[in-house]
């Protein structure tokens, strides 16, 4: 079926928008593009100075607050995450269409579809806002927050659609498992808030003269967040090996929902692992987007098997 195979692309390609968002951010190539939807001004952005104004520094000065200096490399890097971002927006627009496939036995697949469509498109509104409030840390968060919300209305809308053709093993004392599991999705997603405060933590440390040249200091200078961060992984990791010795005591058989606990266990490992080369080999840029993708990827993860483990519930007995 087209919905459900555009769907999965479609989560594949937000997850990349993620990973390109992250990579943006841990470049400091935000503001590569100082206006929206052009860059500097044109649909295809410069490749040297020379194809710029020989004001430019003065008309975007006022952007930029003063810190205008045309860096080729950056500024695609911005504009290849927006081409990404509209890419996006296409697919998800097409899972939106695909979805009156579902007119007759499932309606609230298009309604989910809608609102999927509804939300990417303020997503785009506010990293527009992200762009001209000079990437005011509040701000940026909400644009995370918002991307894992559209993660969450498309991943249930695939599942709901996927729930007709898959079979999930049976399994016992599911309540107890809905609350761990929920208690991990919790705290799972305060973990990628206080996440945003270390990044917005680097910012300012990269921003100080005294420590910016420096990346073996930035983690001295972090403060509190970070060690709360630190210490909440392996609060979060011993939650997951919990979750899943759990399950093995109320699992009838070996199916998709205990592949995926296994496939989430192995995230967060990985994901440790990723913090701990950040906090000891001075927060190498190319492990950042990394480490926060692969966050994203763990929620969306918890929220699917969330919906697997209550199956019956959540699709069945709302289509009757």
């Amino acid at each position: 079926m087209l919905f459900r195979k555009l769907g999965l692309v479609t989560i594949v390609t937000v997850y990349l928008l993620v990973l390109a968002g992250g990579i943006v951010r841990s470049t400091g190539s935000g503001m590569g593009c100082p206006d929206w939807p052009k860059c500097f001004g044109m649909w295809v952005p410069p490749t040297e100075v020379s194809q710029l104004p020989a004001n430019y520094q003065q008309i975007y000065a006022e952007k930029l607050h003063g810190e205008v200096e045309f860096n080729a490399v950056k500024t695609w890097i911005e504009y290849a995450n927006r081409l990404l971002g509209a890419f996006t927006g296409i697919v998800v627009f097409g899972v939106f269409v695909a979805s009156f496939t579902f007119r007759k036995r499932d309606k609230a697949l298009i309604y989910l579809s809608l609102l999927a469509v509804v939300l990417i498109g303020a997503n785009a509104a506010l990293g527009k806002f992200v762009v001209d409030s000079f990437l005011k840390p509040g701000v940026v968060t909400a644009h995370m927050l918002l991307a894992i919300l559209v993660i969450f209305v498309l991943l249930y809308s695939i599942a709901r659609a996927w729930s007709e053709v898959i079979s999930v093993e049976k399994i016992t004392n599911i309540s107890l498992l809905n609350k761990i599991l929920v208690l991990t999705l919790i705290l799972s997603t305060l973990q990628v808030l206080i996440g945003t405060q270390v990044r917005e933590a680097i910012d300012k440390v990269v921003a100080n003269p005294l420590f910016g040249y420096n990346r073996a200091t930035w983690i001295e200078q972090l403060g509190i967040s970070f060690y709360i961060h630190r210490s909440f992984s392996l609060v979060l990791l011993g939650l997951h090996v919990y979750l899943i010795g759990q399950l093995k005591k109320n699992i009838e058989s070996e199916g998709i929902i205990y592949r995926f606990f296994k496939a989430l266990v192995l995230l967060v490992i990985i994901e440790i692992i990723s913090g701990a080369v950040m906090a000891y080999f001075g927060v190498p840029a190319f492990v950042q987007p990394v480490h926060l993708t692969l966050a994203i990827v763990a929620l969306g993860i918890q929220f699917v098997l969330l919906l697997l483990l209550n199956s019956e519930k959540v699709f069945k007995k709302e289509k009757a």
